[in-house]
Parts: C-alpha cells; sequence; structure tokens
C-alpha cells in the first residue's frame, strides 16, 4: 500500500479522533445568541477553526488553555472554575487544554451588535441588591453578572429588564415570587445553560448550600 495513502489515512483518523474529543453541543440557539458548551479533553488540539462572532466565556473547571492563531504567538491562558471572559470574533485558531482534567467551556456567542443600554431602573437588582449581584464586565454587548446567594437567604424584589443567558455553576433550588404574588419551585443542576426574559420577582434559596451562578444580559 502506499506510503502516502497510509499517511493520508492516519491523518483522518486522527482529525476524527481530535473532533471526538472535543465535543460540542448546541445548547440555545434564537436570533440573539448562539450557545455551545464545549468540552476539551486535556493535550487534544482542536482543528483549525473560526468564530464568526464575539463571545462571552464561562469556564465550568480549572484549568489551562494553549491558543495558537495567525496574528499572535503561541500562548496560554489560566482560569479558575466559574471564571469568565469575553473573545473577538474573526479571527482562525486552534487550541488544546494543556492542564490534565477536561474543561467545558460555555461559549455564548453574540449574533448582534448591542444597540441598546440595560434600562435605568431603581429595581435593577445591581442597585437594590449589589450584595448578592455584581457586575463582572460590561461591554457593548453584554452586560455580564455574577450572582452568589447563601444558604437560605433570599433577595429583594428586582428586576431584569432584557433577555438574559443563565448559566449555572452550582445546583438551584430557589422560591420564585412574582410582583404579583405567584410563587413557583425553581431547581436547576450545576452547568445547566437557560434562556431567560425580562421579569420582576424576589428569590430564596431553599437549599443549605451557596448558590452561584453567572447571568449574560443581552444588550440586542
Amino acid at each position: 500500500m502506499p506510503i502516502g495513502f497510509i499517511l493520508r489515512s492516519l491523518s483522518c483518523q486522527l482529525l476524527l479522533v481530535a473532533c471526538a474529543l472535543a465535543e460540542s453541543t448546541v445548547v440555545l440557539d434564537n436570533d440573539q445568541v448562539h450557545v455551545i458548551v464545549a468540552k476539551e479533553e486535556p493535550l487534544i488540539r482542536t482543528p483549525l477553526h473560526e468564530h464568526k462572532f464575539n463571545r462571552a466565556l464561562i469556564y465550568l473547571q480549572a484549568g489551562s488553555q494553549e491558543i495558537l492563531d495567525s496574528k499572535s504567538v503561541p500562548h496560554t491562558i489560566n482560569f479558575t472554575a466559574g471564571q469568565t471572559g469575553f473573545a473577538r470574533g474573526g479571527s482562525r485558531h486552534m487550541s488544546r487544554i494543556v492542564s490534565m482534567s477536561p474543561v467545558n467551556i460555555v461559549e455564548i456567542e453574540i449574533k448582534k451588535a448591542g444597540d441598546q443600554e440595560i434600562p435605568a431602573s431603581p429595581l435593577d437588582p445591581v442597585k437594590v441588591d449589589p450584595k448578592h449581584y455584581v457586575v463582572e464586565f460590561e461591554n457593548p454587548q453584554v452586560r455580564l453578572l455574577r450572582v452568589k446567594i447563601g444558604p437560605h437567604e433570599s433577595t429583594p424584589l428586582h428586576k431584569h429588564s432584557v433577555n438574559r443567558v443563565v448559566t449555572y455553576l452550582t445546583d438551584q433550588d430557589f422560591k420564585v415570587t412574582s410582583e404579583d404574588g405567584k410563587v413557583e419551585r425553581v431547581k436547576h443542576k450545576a452547568g445547566d445553560v437557560a434562556f431567560s426574559g425580562p421579569a420582576t420577582h424576589k428569590e430564596e434559596n431553599m437549599s443549605g448550600s451557596p448558590f452561584e451562578v453567572v447571568v449574560t444580559e443581552l444588550k440586542n
């Protein structure tokens, strides 16, 4: 058998293995966002690829990732579990996890340029509940909030004015009371990703464990 054919066959097999070990699952897709959870195995380089849109990133586990692109020398980023970031679209690159455990990365691709600000409201959660709601970063497309609510703690009535992507870093067991008094029990698992619209409510953590979530508010 010609050596060239063997090498090409081996190369294709390795590429298939790499793709299999760098799985991406689409969890949300609408006119505002395309959200995937990328599972990257250690030391396996992804194929060369391009992200068309800017994207918010949430790293669900701690680790280190090497990035190789056409515009800069290879560089390594280190991140903790739950760390966030923002990456510009348009460049082609490869990446690989250089730490020793798999990493799941929530990638929230923003499909449109930001065309609005978060509406000013006296019930903005950052204003009425700065103990629990903290702005991690903000740019023309998103405002990203980190929310931490202790065991059996409650939040005051607050208003989410825009659509948002919610990434759960811990399990959730909440009692949610709307402004008209309707009560709902809401549960999620760590790693879940959900899309929510505007809402005015207060919340109570029914669990004996701390709760943490990343809320990506969409300005488009």
